[in-house]
């Protein structure tokens, strides 16, 4: 199995896990003479079971994360660590340009005035950049995930 066959997998499984939650918090309790729509005790079987399974299948693709060079010097753990920093750091520049740039209506000149201090045309260039560098790093990323084994114990 390819390490992107195993990341839908994976996001398959998280998804039933919620779902069989759900549906074991609807039938956990019922009226006082009905019965459940489904049986708590099969529902907890499949949920216990399930998570084995994803348990086992994030050590892999951590495992594999851990071993498979993206290039010379990093590792694909490390380029999933960096994307994401990429991602949060530009994500709270976005959040500034908007707080920077929200309209403050005066309705009188005695009215506080607001004035923004940071460079905001600066700051998009700098959003930008960081915006090229995650999708450099997301496609080298995704391309491997499809190239790569899943490395399982």
């Amino acid at each position: 199995m390819k390490l992107a066959e195993a990341l839908i997998l994976r996001s398959d499984y998280q998804k039933r896990v919620e779902q069989l939650k759900n549906r074991l918090f609807q039938n956990v309790r019922v009226q006082e003479g009905d019965q459940p729509n489904e049986e708590p005790k099969v529902l907890v079987e499949e949920l216990t079971e399930l998570l084995v399974k994803l348990e086992k299948l994030i050590q892999d693709i951590n495992r594999t994360n851990l071993h498979t060079k993206i290039d010379q010097s990093l590792y694909l753990a490390d380029a999933l660590t960096t994307r994401d920093i990429i991602g949060q750091e530009r994500k709270i520049y976005s959040e500034l340009i908007e707080q920077a740039t929200e309209r403050h209506d005066r309705y009188s000149r005695s009215e506080i005035k607001y004035v923004t201090i940071i460079q905001v045309k600066d700051t998009q260039k700098h959003i930008d950049e960081l915006s090229q560098k995650y999708r450099l790093l997301d496609v080298k990323i995704q391309e491997l995930n499809w190239k790569t084994d899943l490395i399982e114990k």
